[in-house]
Parts: C-alpha cells; sequence; structure tokens
C-alpha cells in the first residue's frame, strides 16, 4: 500500500514543484504567479476551444509514451520514437496519395496499418541488434532518428513533392484517407480546430496495451524480461524475442502518431512536422509511471503547457513563452530524482518502497 501510495505521490509533488518554482521565477521577473497561472488554465482548459486543442496536442503525445512505454517495461530504452513516428507518417501520407483507387473503407485502414508497419520495422531493427549481438538500444535508436530524417526528407524533396512547391511536403492524400475531426461527433467544436479520431484511437491504443502487458501471457514475459532477464531464461522465456517484440510494438505505437498529425489533420506528411514528439514522449512515460491512464493524464498536461504558450508570450508583460518548457523540464528533473529521494525514503523509515 505504501508503494502504490508513493507511486502517485511522486508524479504529483513534481508538478507542484514545478509550478512552485516557476511561479518563484515569474515573481522574479516583476510579474504575477497568479495571473500567469490563471492565463495558462483559462487557456488551456477555460474554454471548448482551449481544451480541444490541449487535446489535439496531447494525442501524439499520448501515441509516444505508450511506445516509450512498452520498451520499457522490457527493459528497454527507446530513443527512437522520434524517428520511428517520422517513418509511419510517411508510410501513411504514400498509402493516402498512392493507392487512390481504394474505396474509403479500406484506404483508411491501410494508411493507419502502414503506419503501424513501417514504425515497428523502424523500431525492430535495433530490437533485433540488441537481442542478436547485444548492441546497445539507446545508440542505436538514436542512429536511426537521424537515418528516418534523412532518408525521408529525401524521398519527399526529390520524389513526392509537388512541382514547384516552396515547403518540403508530399502530396496530399484523397479525401477517402482522412479522419473526420471531431467537429463531426461534437458540432460545438468549430470545424477549425484540428482534433480528430486520432485522440480515441489514442485512448484505444492506451487501452490495448493494458491489456496486453496486464491481461495476456505474451504481456507476463514481456514484463519478466524487464524485471530479470536471467530468471525470465530460467523460467523458459525466450529474452530475444521478447526484446525484438517489444521494439517492434514500441515502433508501431509512435507510427500512430500519423493517425493525429496526417491522416487527421495536415493531409499530407509535412517535414519536420513534429517538435519532438518522440523525446517529449519519454518524460510523458516517466511521469506516468509507464501506465496507460497515467500517460494519458501526463500527456494531457503537456499538450495544456503546449497550448498555453502562446497565450503566455502575448498576454503577459515579463514572461516568456519558454516559460512553458522551463516547467516541463523541472518536472523531468523531479521525476529523474524520484529513485534516490525513495532511497533515502526507505533507510529513514527502515522500509521497502
Amino acid at each position: 500500500m505504501k508503494k502504490f501510495v508513493l507511486d502517485l505521490l511522486f508524479p504529483a509533488l513534481a508538478v507542484v514543484f514545478a509550478f512552485v518554482l516557476g511561479g518563484g521565477i515569474v515573481l522574479v521577473m516583476g510579474d504575477s504567479p497568479l495571473a500567469v497561472y490563471e492565463l495558462f488554465f483559462s487557456s488551456a482548459f477555460g474554454s471548448l476551444d482551449g481544451i480541444s486543442y490541449t487535446l489535439f496536442y496531447a494525442t501524439p503525445l499520448i501515441f509516444t509514451g505508450l511506445a516509450v512505454a512498452v520498451a520499457f517495461k522490457c527493459g528497454l530504452l527507446n530513443i527512437g520514437a522520434e524517428g520511428q513516428l517520422t517513418v509511419g507518417a510517411f508510410a501513411a501520407a504514400w498509402v493516402g496519395f498512392t493507392l487512390t483507387s481504394l474505396p474509403s473503407p479500406l484506404l483508411l485502414p491501410a494508411c493507419i496499418l502502414a503506419a503501424m508497419l513501417a514504425g515497428a520495422l523502424w523500431a525492430a531493427v535495433p530490437g533485433l541488434l540488441k537481442a542478436r549481438f547485444g548492441a546497445h538500444e539507446v545508440i542505436n535508436t538514436i542512429m536511426m532518428n537521424f537515418i528516418a530524417a534523412g532518408l525521408v526528407s529525401y524521398l519527399v524533396q526529390y520524389h513526392y513533392r509537388e512541382a514547384g512547391d516552396p515547403i518540403l511536403q508530399t502530396h496530399e492524400i484523397v479525401p477517402g484517407a482522412w479522419l473526420a475531426r471531431m467537429h463531426r461527433l461534437i458540432p460545438a467544436i468549430p470545424e477549425r480546430i484540428p482534433l480528430s479520431l486520432g485522440f480515441f484511437i489514442a485512448l484505444l491504443a492506451c487501452a490495448a496495451v493494458y491489456v496486453f502487458l496486464w491481461k495476456t501471457k505474451w504481456g507476463y514475459e514481456l514484463r519478466a524480461v524487464g524485471s530479470s532477464p536471467t530468471a525470465a531464461e530460467y523460467g523458459g522465456i525466450s529474452v530475444p524475442r521478447n526484446m525484438v517484440l517489444a521494439m517492434a510494438l514500441s515502433g508501431a505505437l509512435a507510427g500512430l502518431v500519423a493517425t493525429s498529425e496526417v491522416l487527421g489533420y495536415r493531409h499530407r506528411y509535412y517535414d519536420g512536422f513534429s517538435p519532438g514528439y518522440g523525446f517529449t514522449g519519454i518524460a510523458v512515460a516517466l511521469l506516468g509511471r509507464n501506465h496507460p491512464v497515467g500517460i494519458v493524464l501526463a500527456a494531457i498536461l503537456f499538450g495544456a503547457l503546449i497550448r498555453s504558450q502562446l497565450f503566455i508570450g502575448i498576454f503577459t508583460d515579463r514572461v516568456s513563452k519558454d516559460l512553458t518548457i522551463v516547467l516541463q523540464a523541472v518536472i523531468i528533473l523531479c521525476v529523474a530524482c524520484e529513485y534516490p529521494v525513495r532511497a533515502a525514503f526507505a533507510r529513514l523509515t527502515k522500509s521497502e518502497v
């Protein structure tokens, strides 16, 4: 019970401490912390527009947070979600503007499947190298990020860009591959807001990850490898197979970012569309305790920080929009300090936490 309470307490304290420290920074700069935070909450949650944009920004972070969490449950650190979502987004767009003869009931699922397969294959490479040769997945996934960025940029620039288009982006996908925006389900949401059904796909992905990890034999084996590869192998579990599986599933989840960014929003692949979703997903997974419910909550918090940047930069006297980046950094640092704090707490209380 104590461990469960601490699992909930540390992320909450990290957020509270970050906002308190941020308030101190605002005060030193000569502005009002209450006014700044009122602007933050009102812009992110104070209107239907604000909530919709917050959920839109949170959607790709849910996918990348899940991607990092699945790999971490197997004892792997996937730093390559950025590359995996890049190839996934390009694959979805390619199917959307190439297989135009397919009817919409087939084309849209084909685009989603292509995004997942591309991400899975891209992540399976470092997984296989880890399982077969012991090559560290952190190094390999980082290198794969650069390869993905360069390869996709080359394909877009020289093969799939509209003639004369000054923007590095592909052809537009056909309407049959578009993912419906939320205003079709909730008419009160303006059509201009890019929140799409990708958010519900993200929630379904959360449910699927939970069921897989905690309710299936394969998820149990994957978590067993993450807890102790030696014990798992002694129990007859294939460690290499689970490493490759974990990385492939992680990449497939990262590739699903395409549902929100390509199929639901831009309707094409736009080079550099990600402001670092893959890396922010690491923070989301850490803050969310690598649990789907926690990841959703953490992604919404980070989505709110992204949403409020513009408003804080415009409507405050001395505070820059970079305050939200400071808050993100402090939250990450606090979460990173959790294990030393837990160890100190355990020594003081002479208990296992």
